[in-house]
């Protein structure tokens, strides 16, 4: 559950000194940490001399990479290596209640709180503050969430430009100069044939399933009927019965139950299309009732189920329609989809499987010192989604097809 409520939320600055950033860098922490838990064994940086041009100038730098796994705030300590520049990073506070660890390492990168579930002064301020001065420069994921969809970008917050303008109105009022954002392009790339491991990580799931192997079948069709399963199974859970019909239809019918039935029971109705739009309002509510209402231990127990049914949802909607297509179908994609079934079955995924990331950067987009227009959407945005697009189908086309 990505909804802290054994607390309330406390704004986690970041640590300023650039003692630990050196340490961390020099001891290839990062490396090491990347290889074993995240499968990542080696890298590379592609265009990074826009980068360090950025640098070179003294602009206030905003990183925005795309947002497909939990080792994407990491790998981008590789370029920052090779730039020789420490970087600031703004995290989901949940991140940093994950173990005492964790909080104290994420922290001594750079990084600081930012609370989803409502609004958060001191996390914008601060990055605005970052941005104005540039004093680093600062990594936001626009999508705001990891997916698991390396070959496809999900929406952006349009917060994201709305800080950047504010840091670009700030710098040219106190000391000059420029605020510049570049896109950036994460693809993981499988450094050997999947055929092995992806063989064994069906059966493991199979089994526990009750299956017996299908050699018969391929990997691709092997996994699709894997997804089809699982959906059944939170089908049953949820409808009391699976149903019939084109699986993203399955899947859109499900997580329209989810939202709705949540939706209806903390009394807020919702017409908004975006699912990732209703799951955020969703945390919001059960964050809020949570921590002013003082509930009872049965609604607490009600709040805990919401906020798993948003999470679903939010899960759910992260399997694209035509993912594993036969024509498009690479063996990223079956590695991205296969960890992902795991996560749901067990909590974890096995990462067995060694991934090259490639980190592409592009030029400098300048941001405008003013209020972007109302009514329509910030022409910031359109350019930054146009552009994180056009480098992920470039870049996807360097997976293995699968046939």
């Amino acid at each position: 559950m990505t909804v802290i409520l054994d607390r309330p939320y406390q704004f986690v600055p970041p640590s300023r000194g650039n003692l630990w950033p050196a340490l961390i860098q020099r001891f290839r922490v990062v490396d090491h940490y990347l290889r074993k838990k995240e499968g990542v064994v080696s890298y590379e940086c592609r265009n990074l001399d826009v980068f360090q041009q950025s640098l070179a100038r003294g602009d206030g730098i905003l990183l925005a990479p795309n947002h497909c796994r939990y080792a994407d705030p990491l790998v981008m300590g590789w370029p920052a290596r090779h730039a020789k520049t420490p970087v600031y990073a703004m995290a989901s506070w949940h991140l940093f209640n994950e173990s005492w660890f964790d909080s104290f390492a994420i922290r001594r990168m750079g990084a600081f709180s930012i609370f989803r579930e409502g609004s958060d002064r001191k996390a914008l301020d601060t990055a605005i503050e970052i941005l104005a001065a540039a004093e680093r420069p600062l990594i936001v994921f626009p999508e705001g969430t990891t997916n698991r969809t390396n070959d496809v970008l999900k929406p952006l917050l349009d917060g994201v430009t709305f800080m950047a303008r504010a840091s670009a109105r700030r710098r040219a009022k106190q000391q000059g100069g420029n605020v510049v954002m570049h896109p950036i392009a994460i693809k993981y790339l499988c450094k050997t044939k999947i055929d092995p491991w992806a063989h064994h990580q069906l059966s493991r799931m199979e089994s526990h399933l009750g299956w017996t192997t299908s050699p018969s079948r391929s990997i691709r069709q092997r996994t699709i009927r894997l997804a089809e399963a699982l959906l059944g199974l939170r089908e049953v859970q949820y409808l009391g019965s699976s149903r019939a019909g084109e699986l993203h239809q399955r899947r859109d019918e499900l997580i329209e139950y989810l939202l709705s039935t949540t939706e209806t029971r903390l009394q807020m109705p919702s017409s908004d299309p975006d699912v990732r739009t209703r799951v955020r309002a969703i945390r919001t509510k059960v964050s809020a009732k949570w921590f002013t209402e003082n509930p009872d231990e049965q609604e607490r127990l009600r709040l805990r189920n919401d906020v798993v049914a948003a999470d679903l949802a939010q899960e759910l909607v992260s399997y694209p329609n035509c993912y594993l297509e036969s024509a498009d179908v690479t063996d990223s994609r079956i590695v991205e989809t296969i960890q992902r079934m795991q996560e749901s079955l067990w909590g974890k995924a096995d990462v067995g499987i060694e991934l090259h990331a490639v980190i592409e950067f592009d030029s400098e987009i300048a941001i405008p010192a003013e209020k972007a227009p109302r009514g329509v959407e910030d022409p910031l945005i359109t350019e930054l989604r146009d552009r994180l697009s056009s480098m992920i189908a470039r870049l996807s086309k360097e997976s293995r097809p699968i046939d």
